[in-house]
């Protein structure tokens, strides 16, 4: 069986292949595992890796796939997939080929993730009372649902078309390959002439990707909504359809790109991605996407080289790559199903309060929705302090009805929290729900004294 630097290194020598250019940075394994983008050597700034667009795995990519893209165009002509569902099934079936071009980048990718849909029974019981705890449960249902009455025997189907009609798909294929696409895809600005080419397609020929010329069935793409996926620098990072406007030669499509999908996320990412035009007049690579330093940002050699995903709280990094940050500037509550967001500084938090002043009626309405989400939070799982206690390894103090009625003592609890492990899922769930607490109390303290400022002016 091959080592993790043997896999490394066939990876490596595949992207340089097929010409992606690491320039001055490497993949080598993160401390706390996976892989991650390193600077080589002390870098004082410019372009750090190219990846050639041709590379990348997007919608044009697997409708010109020499083998199944005549069977994806069908699908997608049919009108009843997205470009996303295409993308999934793709990398489904893919990774099941056993001749896969694909095989050496994705044998690279993680097997597991951190989102809640891996978490096991006892990981996802701490999500109990916040709203990634509900929409997990939705949307692991949906997906059940879809593998069930369309993914199986699709990607049963196409693998039949190239030689293994044996091979079954189970739902843990299908989810594995959903998360590969929600924690790696960029949202990637391209030219409409790198889209949308006169050329005829051109077949992948010895293990190297030739130049990428896509057929007339991608047309469809510029009209499905592309929300961005994972984002870089990006300049507009904006929920946007495809084409920016009628008049715009910009065509956003969203895809995995081979060598740039290694970085990792930092709010304060010193790095960013940006995309090259036909002549390569930065990266010196036509239609490439290429990773540069930030303004007046040096690399120290061994440093890793990290960009950041965008101004996300600890509920949608969670949901999406399977991660939180403690204390995250970011982070949001909502209230009700309306969506109702405010970040969580003092002086927002203030004028969402302030908002309603005025009005005893809506405040009050305010205070019983916090009340009630603040007991919701707190059920089963204590207050903002127990949480904080669970993560510095302390013992709880504070126990849930549930667990008084099951017959166990407040010192029976405590040693029954002691002997849970604290696995990395669960971290990010006590995070992710302590931050849910906090912001809880400190809008409804603030809602609590203009209420009674409110109802004392009347």
């Amino acid at each position: 069986m091959a080592t993790c630097q043997d896999k490394l290194g066939s990876f490596v020598q595949w992207l340089q292949v097929n010409g992606i250019q690491l320039r001055g940075c490497k993949i080598r394994p993160c401390d706390l595992g996976g892989f991650g983008l390193y600077s080589e050597t002390d870098n004082n700034g410019g372009i750090l890796l190219v990846a050639p667009l041709r590379l990348a795995i997007t919608p044009m990519t697997v409708l010109q796939d020499p083998s199944l893209g005549p069977e994806y165009g069908k699908l997608f002509e049919e009108g009843d997939v997205d470009d996303r569902f295409l993308m999934i099934l793709f990398l489904l079936v893919e990774r099941a080929r056993e001749d896969s071009f694909w095989s050496l980048y994705l044998d690279m990718l993680p097997s597991t993730f951190g989102t809640p849909l891996w978490f096991t029974d006892d990981e996802f019981s701490e999500l109990k009372g916040t709203a990634l705890y509900h929409a997990t449960k939705l949307q692991l249902k949906n997906l059940k649902a879809l593998f069930t009455e369309r993914v199986k025997q699709l990607a049963e189907t196409f693998l039949s078309y190239v030689g293994m009609p044996c091979r079954e798909i189970v739902f843990e294929d299908f989810l594995w390959a959903n998360s590969i696409f929600w924690t790696r895809a960029l949202n990637i600005p391209c030219s409409q002439s790198f889209v949308f080419p006169s050329q005829p397609p051109v077949q992948l020929e010895s293990g190297c990707l030739q130049e990428n010329h896509f057929n007339g069935s991608a047309s469809k793409i510029a009209t499905e909504d592309t929300s961005p996926a994972r984002s870089s620098y990006v300049s507009d990072t904006r929920d946007c359809a495809d084409i920016v406007s009628e008049q715009s030669s910009t065509v956003w499509v969203e895809g995995l790109v081979p060598g740039i999908d290694f970085c990792n996320h930092d709010p304060k990412g010193k790095a960013l991605w940006e995309v090259d035009d036909e002549n390569g007049s930065i990266s010196e690579v036509p239609f490439s996407m290429y990773l540069i330093a930030g303004p007046n940002v040096a690399f120290a050699a061994e440093e890793e080289i990290r960009i950041s995903y965008g101004n996300k709280g600890n509920e949608e990094l969670l949901y999406l790559y399977g991660f939180v940050i403690e204390n995250n500037p970011d982070d949001f509550i909502m209230l009700s199903e309306s969506g109702y967001r405010r970040q969580p500084s003092e002086e927002d938090i203030k004028a969402a309060i302030w908002e309603v002043c005025g009005n005893a009626g809506a405040l009050q309405l305010l205070v019983d929705l916090l009340t009630t989400k603040i007991m919701e939070l707190e059920e089963g799982s204590g207050t903002e302090a127990n949480d904080t206690a669970l993560l510095e390894g302390l013992s709880t103090t504070e126990f849930s009805p549930k667990e008084q009625q099951d017959g166990l003592s407040e010192h029976e609890c405590n040693i029954f929290e002691r002997k849970r492990p604290m696995t990395k899922n669960r971290y990010s769930a006590i995070v992710y729900r302590r931050g849910q607490k906090h912001l809880a109390c400190l809008f409804l303290k603030e809602a609590q004294d203009a209420l009674h400022l409110s109802l004392s002016e009347e």
